[in-house]
C-alpha cells in the first residue's frame, strides 16, 4: 500500500496548476537566460531542443544540463536532418568564418544562418505547446548582438505569432492563444548576460560555439564566441568557458 506524502501531493497540485510554457532550448548562453527567465515567472517549463545534423552538435550535452540545472519540468530533444537541404555552414561541409570584426558581423547575413531554421523550431514547439495545452512559448531570439538571421527579427516573430493563433485545432476551438515571448529581443549580449547572473544561470554550463573542438572545448573564433567574449568582457567578467578551456 502507498504511503501518503502530504509534500509529494502540494507539489503535484501546484505543477498541475502553473502555467505550462514551451521553452526553445539550444544549450546556449541566450536560451539558457530565457529558461531561468520563464521559470522566475513560475512557468512550468518544458524544454524542448532539436539534433538537426548541426556541426555544433555538442550543444546538446549542454542544453540537458542546462536544463537540469534550472529545472525544467521535462526536456526532449527531437531528431530532425538538416543536413538533408545543407545552404549553411552548419549543416554542409562549409567552413564556418573566424575572426570576423564587429563591422563584418554586423552587416549581411552569414553563412552560419540555417534556412528556415527558426521556423522549423517554432512550429514544433506550436505542436507540443498544443498537446500540453501551454499557451506560451518562449524562444531566445535576439536583435541587437545577432549575426544578422532574418527569423531573430520582432516583425518575424510577430508573424509567426499571428499564424500560430490560425493554425491549431485548440486555436479554432478557442482553447489556446498563443504568445511567443522573446525577452531578450531588445538586449545587447552584456545585458542578456547581466541578467542572468541575477537569476543564477550557471553558464559554464552553455555552449555558444559553432565549431567547437573535443568535449565542446570553444574555438573562441566564431562569430558567437566573438559576441559571447564581448558580452563578458563588458560585464567585467571572465567566460566560466574560457577558463575552463585555459585551465585544461
Amino acid at each position: 500500500m502507498r504511503s501518503w506524502n502530504a509534500g509529494q501531493e502540494i507539489g503535484r497540485i501546484q505543477m498541475n496548476t502553473r502555467q505550462k510554457a514551451v521553452i526553445l532550448l539550444s544549450g546556449g548562453l541566450d536560451s539558457a537566460t530565457v529558461l531561468a527567465i520563464a521559470k522566475a515567472q513560475d512557468y512550468a517549463c518544458y524544454a524542448l531542443s532539436f539534433s538537426y545534423g548541426q556541426r555544433h552538435a555538442w550543444e546538446l550535452e549542454a542544453a540537458k544540463r542546462v536544463a537540469a540545472s534550472i529545472g525544467a519540468v521535462e526536456h526532449r530533444i527531437a531528431a530532425i536532418d538538416l543536413r538533408a537541404f545543407g545552404g549553411s555552414a552548419l549543416t554542409a561541409e562549409i567552413d564556418v568564418p573566424k575572426g570576423r570584426a564587429p563591422e563584418e558581423m554586423a552587416h549581411g547575413i552569414p553563412i552560419t544562418y540555417v534556412p528556415a531554421r527558426n521556423t522549423i523550431f517554432l512550429s514544433f514547439a506550436l505542436a507540443w505547446a498544443e498537446v500540453l495545452g501551454a499557451n506560451d512559448v518562449f524562444l531566445g531570439v535576439n536583435a541587437l548582438d545577432y549575426s544578422g538571421y532574418p527569423d531573430c527579427r520582432p516583425e518575424y516573430i510577430a508573424a509567426f505569432e499571428r499564424m500560430a493563433n490560425l493554425a491549431t485545432k485548440a486555436g479554432v476551438e478557442g482553447r489556446q492563444r498563443l504568445t511567443i515571448h522573446t525577452p531578450l529581443i531588445a538586449l545587447t549580449k552584456a545585458q542578456i548576460i547581466a541578467r542572468g547572473m541575477e537569476l543564477g544561470v550557471d553558464y559554464g554550463l552553455t555552449s555558444s560555439c559553432y565549431d567547437p573542438g573535443p568535449g565542446g572545448v570553444p574555438c573562441e573564433a566564431c562569430d558567437s564566441c566573438l559576441l559571447r567574449q564581448k558580452g563578458f568582457r563588458e560585464n567585467g567578467l571572465d567566460d566560466p568557458l574560457q577558463k575552463a578551456a585555459s585551465s585544461g
